[in-house]
């Protein structure tokens, strides 16, 4: 057994997983969770606009970063692997942020690609999935991204046969689409234009219609599983495994489009950094479920709570 660390640092959040991994006799591997966490940084804030990390948005990060090291030491771990995905490919001035993570964790943040990260999603969004459900197709809707992943388990392996990222998620819709609060009624058409339009090239190299069980991870997909529970607070145990049908999705994000930021700040369920970029988010999961419906038949969405953090952790292994 060893203790590893993985860090993912996405547009709009960084998270931590420190787990203890043992090898089964097949050669595959089996995460226990020692210490979970998430910050809201919105590393990507502006990005889309001006193609550049804010100064502000990149010491947001550093301090989180640095509780984050804190803990890495306190818990012993011996392998540590920090992934930073959309905003970093996009910034003119990443080597800032490549600089900062070296100083202030100890080793050097790696920038995967986009299908590499759709990759790493699905490993750890199927691991407590039946592996006759499959082939699953694993949704992971991020801050600037949407990873579109079609695969197979069978319960020690995964095997991706099609990946495709591409540039939405609920950070960069936001901030080009839906300026208004609540955004207006051309806004939002606008917003799901733009979202149908970017979201048909994942669709022309995943075929969808070829899998059984939609997967969805990461906050926003999460997010909305605790709205449609009515959950007084964010509980990671009622979220996970958790499935929305179709009209649930359509009807919750239909809401948070319709009303104002400090209505959606009082769902307990919301974490704050996310109130604002909710709605944007929502109807990336809208379009994808009604697109999947239409293609595959499938007309419900299965949350996992396992995602890229998990399949990072794997990968040190």
């Amino acid at each position: 057994m060893s203790r590893v660390a993985a860090i993912d640092c996405g547009t709009n959040s960084i998270r931590l997983l420190v787990a203890d991994v043992t090898t089964r006799d097949d050669g595959s591997h089996w995460l226990r969770d020692v210490h979970r966490e998430m910050r809201v940084v919105r590393l990507g804030e502006g990005v889309d606009a001006t193609g550049v990390l804010s100064p502000d948005a990149l010491r947001r990060t550093a301090d989180a970063l640095a509780d984050y090291t804190r803990v890495l030491h306190r818990k012993g771990a011996e392998r540590v692997r920090m992934v930073a995905t959309s905003a970093t490919r996009d910034a003119a001035n990443r080597e800032d942020f490549f600089g900062m993570v070296r100083q202030v964790l100890g080793v050097d943040a790696e920038v995967i690609s986009g299908d590499e990260e759709a990759r790493l999603s699905f490993t750890g969004a199927v691991g407590d999935l039946e592996p006759e459900d499959g082939p699953f197709v694993v949704a992971d809707v991020g801050g600037g991204s949407t990873e579109l992943v079609l695969g197979t388990w069978d319960g020690a392996k995964a095997l991706v046969e099609a990946a495709r990222s591409v540039d939405v998620g609920c950070v960069r819709i936001t901030e080009r689409c839906l300026r208004s609060d609540p955004p207006t009624a051309e806004e939002v058409a606008d917003a799901e234009r733009v979202v149908r339009e970017v979201l048909a090239e994942a669709f022309d190299a995943v075929p969808v219609e070829h899998a059984r069980t939609w997967v969805g991870v990461a906050g926003t997909v999460t997010t909305l599983s605790a709205l449609v529970q009515e959950l007084p607070e964010y509980d990671s145990e009622r979220t996970h495994l958790s499935r929305l049908s179709l009209d649930q999705v359509r009807s919750t994000t239909d809401h948070l489009l319709a009303i104002p930021h400090d209505e959606r700040a009082r769902y307990g369920c919301v974490h704050p950094g996310r109130v604002d970029v909710i709605g944007g988010g929502s109807l990336v999961v809208k379009v994808l479920a009604e697109e999947l419906s239409r293609r595959a038949g499938i007309t419900e969405l299965v949350v996992s709570e396992h995602d890229i953090l998990d399949g990072i952790a794997l990968s040190v292994a």
